[in-house]
């Protein structure tokens, strides 16, 4: 009877430490998804411009020197909103496949 209540008590433990756990991812996982909605417009812009005549233009602009000196322009860049993008795609699709997984797993 005595191991029984050991069981008992290892197996509370460990469930409750597997709430805690769930809990909180589901907690990022929620900050997480109300981030990227709070951008999808940033992220539908910044993909609208990128490769746009108007990004064309102001690349060429900047190559005159016709911009600012202190002006941000990694927009400008071929490399850093490629990176973006793809990053953005990527994260939605891991979300996909693990909402697929978390599905399941209920």
């Amino acid at each position: 009877m005595a191991q029984d209540k050991v069981n008992r008590v290892e197996r509370i433990q460990a469930m409750e430490e597997a709430l805690n756990v769930s809990r909180d991812a589901a907690e990022q996982l929620s900050e997480a998804v109300a981030a990227q909605v709070d951008a999808l417009d940033a992220l539908r812009q910044l993909s609208m411009y990128y490769g746009s005549q108007d990004w064309y233009k102001d690349r060429e602009a900047d190559e005159r020197g016709k911009l600012p000196d202190d002006l941000e322009r990694g927009v400008l860049g071929e490399d850093l909103p490629y990176e973006v993008l793809v990053s953005a795609r990527e994260a939605a699709l891991a979300a996909l496949e693990v909402a697929t997984l978390v599905l399941r797993a209920l």
